[in-house]
């Protein structure tokens, strides 16, 4: 099972091809002060040392919580070291909030950046990470998404994600729905089943620019032939948007979440979206395994897992998307980059670090010395997919700065009844073409 597990994880990175996860929409700020007493740990502390506090800048608003009892930890071992962790994410804007404050000169030691074109627009500002201990262990993908055309590399892995509709097995059997879709045909038929049933079908978050202008539109941009090809293509001119087979069954699959889905769709933000599938009110929700702890801790006993999100019915559409989702990256000019790079190596070395990664943080490790134990229904549903190799890639860092939160706005507009499709598609047009 070990050797299907770490062959599953090799493929898994091989096709990501990143992005950003998703979280909640609130903003939190915590820190904690460690001891004066000496450090029990062998490697880091003689007790002598002098007082050092790391900023550390978070995106993944999904393990706040479970990151601040962590880096507790890591305080306990470290004493004369303290770390200072703010988290922003989700419906707000990550970016925005790193330029301000490194605008404002308050750099912080340790943030998050999603590689390729994000990486180019930090690069001058990032730590390398190329001779770190743990670079040995990154699982085999030729170049990790904060890897630059030299080689070097700038950023640590945080983890391995997918996602998809996940959908709640037993509302699904309620409505007499004994096997799951796969085809776009069949996600019909199902979503009419459970309305039959009085479910309603899909729990639908548009007010998340990143739900729908990222993930979502992610789907037809990965479900081309060639997705870098077709990228690049739009950038050189010889692709388009409007009368592209993928993007044209895009409607159909928008259409669906909006005609079966959550009142208000509008207005539904992240929050609201994965409470309303935890607590049954909804059986089909559009994220990723990153959701889990909220959902396990609301409903213990949610039975659920994985689909795809299908454009059509053609072989090939009953794909996952699977990624790196972002990268622990070291501003190059910390005063204090040692302890830095002591805290990342920390995370994925030590058994502490190793148990909060599978355990508290239910992540899929992308690394070979860290066994993927402690996933919870989804992790396990997106081994599946992997092992039975139905998974596609995220392109979003691929697309030019900014265009993600134009997608988001012309899908809302589309959702509002304010623009018809083909209004829409040209709106994606002329974003990219202005931002490219």
């Amino acid at each position: 099972m070990k050797r299907l597990l770490m062959l599953c994880l090799t493929m898994l990175l091989a096709i990501g091809v990143l992005a950003a996860c998703g979280g909640n929409s609130d903003t939190s700020s915590d820190s904690s002060t460690g001891g004066d007493d000496a450090s029990t740990d062998k490697e880091a502390t003689t007790g002598n040392e002098e007082p050092v506090t790391l900023e550390f800048f978070n995106f993944k608003v999904e393990i706040a919580d479970q990151l601040r009892a962590m880096l507790d930890e890591f305080e306990a071992e470290h004493p004369h070291i303290t770390v200072n962790l703010e988290t922003v994410g989700g419906g707000a804007d990550y970016g925005a909030a790193l330029r301000a404050k490194f605008a404002s000169g308050e750099k912080p030691d340790i943030f998050n950046n999603g590689g390729f074109n994000e990486l180019n627009l930090w690069k001058e500002h990032l730590a390398d990470l190329s001779n770190e201990p743990w670079v040995e262990h990154l699982l085999p993908i030729g170049a990790v998404p904060t890897t630059d055309e030299e080689g070097t590399l700038y950023g640590m892995p945080v983890n391995l994600e997918g996602y998809g509709f996940i959908y709640n097995k037993d509302l699904f059997e309620q409505a007499g729905i004994t096997e799951p879709p796969g085809t776009l045909s069949e996600l019909k038929e199902a979503a009419e089943k459970l309305e039959a049933a009085g479910i309603t079908a899909f729990s639908a978050g548009y007010a998340e620019w990143w739900v729908i202008g990222q993930h979502l539109l992610n789907i037809p941009f990965a479900q081309q032939e060639d997705p870098e090809a077709f990228i690049k293509g739009l950038s050189e001119g010889t692709e388009t948007f409007a009368g592209n087979p993928q993007f044209e069954s895009f409607q159909e699959v928008v259409d669906l979440e909006l005609n079966y889905g959550n009142k208000n769709p509008l207005t539904t933000d992240y929050n609201t979206q994965v409470t309303l599938f935890a607590t049954g009110e909804t059986a089909i929700l559009q994220q990723g395994n990153w959701t889990e702890n909220m959902i396990y801790e609301i409903n213990p006993d949610i039975n659920m897992a994985f689909l795809p999100i299908p454009l059509n019915d053609e072989e090939g559409s009953n794909r996952l998307p699977v990624g790196v989702p972002n990268n622990y990256v070291l501003h190059k000019n910390s005063e204090h980059l040692e302890e830095a790079k002591l805290l990342l190596n920390w995370m994925v070395s030590s058994e502490t670090g190793q148990r909060y990664m599978t355990e508290e943080f239910a992540f899929i490790p992308a690394f070979d010395h860290i066994e993927p134990s402690g996933l919870g229904a989804l992790g396990e549903s997106i081994l599946e997919y992997s092992v039975a190799e139905k998974t596609i890639p995220w392109t979003w860092f691929q697309w030019p700065d900014g265009a993600n939160q134009d997608f988001a706005a012309a899908i809302q507009e589309y959702a509002a009844g304010q623009i018809d499709f083909e209004t829409m598609l040209a709106y994606f047009q002329s974003s990219w073409d202005n931002l490219k």
